[in-house]
């Protein structure tokens, strides 16, 4: 493969579609996608040598003009900016329609599982939400969303994403505790939890594009490693120079704090914490390493973000609007 094959990302300037575009450019020509092209992320993505286009993954005819020419395609969807399933398969049907008129030969989808998979309906451990999901955003992919591509005949790899590193400099990250304590707020119990820091997600993106005969129809796992809470807080304290507890609230308080999204995310984690057998079974790690051999480990990444760890006063733990 060379710098004369397009492949067109969709999200570039989000958080996986970043790390795809950086990751990308260094073997493709990558057209990135955004709804704004006069933003500062999209002109930084042009600094480095991407070919910025509009597009709306509401409107399939500018998606079409998005794949145009290309060889392949990196497809995420939006859902926390609007947490609406029904509209996030209206996107994934525009997606498919304009990928098979382009006649794309390979696209990569950004998915995940369905839970109620193993959450059956008369499970009663976590609420049922909207048109009975679990998790929504997991929900959708993992089902009606998968089973579109797969009955769309397109040449397809399906990565299965982790949660992301990144929410630990974000929402997630250590707070000061009323008792002067540092810590930070997870409702995982004593669960392990696959992560990936983002970067990770281009360099599978590019591995996965180099090899179509062994991944396309294939679901790859997208982790760096499988850590506890006590574990996570572990690599935070040596990061930070100083301890940091791990104080994990239950399910049902995290679903009580009341933001938007919050009954999704305490069903998100009680899922991770609860169904190892598919979250971490769903992750193997041998497996991953197949296309990452040597994914940062989080205590690597936190040294690199050091600076954006800093506690930023008491509030409220955890509203995270990612995996």
């Amino acid at each position: 493969m060379s710098h004369d094959k397009v492949i067109t990302v969709l999200g570039a300037t989000g958080t996986q579609g970043g790390a795809v575009t950086r990751a990308l450019l260094a073997d493709f020509s990558v057209r990135a996608v955004t709804r704004d092209a006069a933003s500062p992320k999209a002109q930084a993505l042009a600094g480095i040598g991407a070919e910025v286009v509009t597009a709306s993954l509401d409107d399939e005819g500018s998606l079409r003009r998005a794949f145009d020419g290309a060889y392949g395609a990196f497809l995420v969807t939006p859902y926390w900016e609007h947490r609406s399933p029904a509209r996030e398969l209206a996107e994934v049907e525009n997606l498919i329609g304009a990928a098979q008129t382009a006649g794309l030969r390979h696209v990569v989808w950004s998915t995940l599982e369905d839970t109620r998979e193993v959450i059956t309906a008369g499970d009663d451990r976590m609420p049922v939400i909207g048109d009975g999901y679990r998790v929504p955003h997991f929900d959708v992919k993992g089902g009606a969303a998968d089973a579109l591509f797969a009955k769309s005949g397109l040449p397809t790899t399906y990565l299965l994403m982790s949660f992301y590193w990144e929410n630990l400099l974000g929402l997630a990250k250590p707070q000061r505790d009323p008792d002067g304590t540092l810590a930070f707020h997870l409702p995982l119990g004593d669960a392990p939890i696959a992560g990936v820091a983002s970067d990770d997600i281009g360099r599978v993106v590019r591995r996965v594009l180099h090899r179509p005969a062994e991944t396309i129809g294939a679901t790859i796992p997208v982790v760096g490693e499988s850590l506890t809470g006590e574990q996570m807080a572990a690599a935070l304290s040596t990061a930070l120079g100083e301890p940091v507890a791990y104080r994990p609230p239950t399910p049902d308080q995290f679903r009580s704090f009341g933001f938007p999204g919050a009954d999704e995310l305490g069903n998100m984690f009680q899922y991770y914490a609860e169904f190892p057998e598919s979250y971490l079974g769903r992750r193997d790690l041998e497996v991953a390493r197949t296309f990452n051999p040597e994914p940062l480990s989080l205590a690597d990444f936190l040294a690199a973000h050091r600076d954006e760890l800093a506690p930023d006063g008491q509030r409220p733990a955890c509203r995270l609007t990612s995996l």
